[in-house]
């Protein structure tokens, strides 16, 4: 799946950047020109989205030599050289763009990732993402998560049945909520695992006293309140905590408890890792 929706992502874009041609390169580089690129590291962090450099090249020239100097997931450091690539230079300048954009956005996600991770070791909660990604990249993102040592939410609308604070209100209460969910489940002869939002402790013993969800989402819990319905679940249900989580606060939520922590700005809110693809002349 991966592979096809790379291919497909790439496609895309390509149309998207080249139109009807590159008319800069066409008009200044011989068209058979061989030559050589580095991918240069300017800031530390968290490198990600190596294999779909190397998958971007190949897709518009099958011949692009690709040597790796470092591997996704890696700490890197400003000065470091990720890969070379020696490939025919119109080769080189239609990826150029699309190379960096793919791998700054992922770098930035992996490394911001990485940094939560690292914030909350030594307590047995693990790091989700959420949909909050840009439409056409979520795939790469969520990849980019995982590079960084999180773990993926749902991919889409189709994979997990999550009631959130709309869907609950709109269907008329949590009660409600659960029991049409049950029902169109059974109906559709689906098992989708089911997560609830609760915004209040009352909330929190509705839905246990339901009994049908795997998980509760603590929506805008304070660390307190966290604490207190961290008491009140148990062992009965897995337990999430999200919004307003951040670098300064995350211990404080992973001190008091719960399995899983969904922060959004993973994905939308993230300072790109500064790269560049540099012309290789050999002197």
């Amino acid at each position: 799946m991966s592979k096809k929706y790379i291919d497909q992502f790439i496609q895309n874009a390509l149309k998207e950047d080249i139109g009807e041609g590159d008319h800069t390169t066409l008009a200044t580089i011989p068209k058979n020109t061989m030559g050589k690129a580095k991918l240069l590291i300017k800031e530390d962090g968290v490198i990600a989205g190596i294999e779909e450099a190397v998958q971007l090249f190949k897709a518009i020239d099958k011949k692009s030599r690709i040597t790796t100097y470092l591997h996704d997931g890696q700490q890197v450091h400003k000065g470091q050289v990720a890969f070379v690539v020696s490939a025919p230079i119109h080769t080189i300048l239609k990826a150029e763009r699309l190379v960096l954009n793919i791998m700054q956005r992922m770098s930035g996600i992996a490394t911001k990732t990485a940094a939560l991770v690292e914030k909350v070791k030594g307590y047995p909660c693990t790091i989700l993402d959420t949909r909050k990604t840009t439409p056409g990249m979520r795939f790469l993102e969520k990849k980019a998560v995982k590079t960084g040592g999180g773990k993926n939410h749902r991919m889409g609308l189709y994979d997990m049945i999550l009631l959130k604070d709309n869907h609950i209100d709109f269907s008329g209460g949590i009660t409600t909520a659960l029991r049409k969910t049950q029902n169109y489940l059974k109906e559709k002869k689906k098992k989708l695992f089911i997560i609830v939002e609760a915004r209040t402790l009352a909330d929190v013993r509705e839905i246990l006293a339901c009994g049908c969800a795997g998980r509760i989402l603590l929506d805008n819990f304070t660390p307190a309140m966290t604490k207190k319905a961290v008491k009140i679940i148990g062992k009965k249900m897995q337990i999430e905590s999200s919004g307003r989580i951040n670098a300064r606060n995350i211990r404080h939520y992973a001190a008091c408890g719960v399995d899983f922590i969904s922060i959004g700005s993973l994905t939308n809110h993230i300072h790109s890792l500064d790269l560049s693809l540099k012309a290789d002349i050999e002197k």
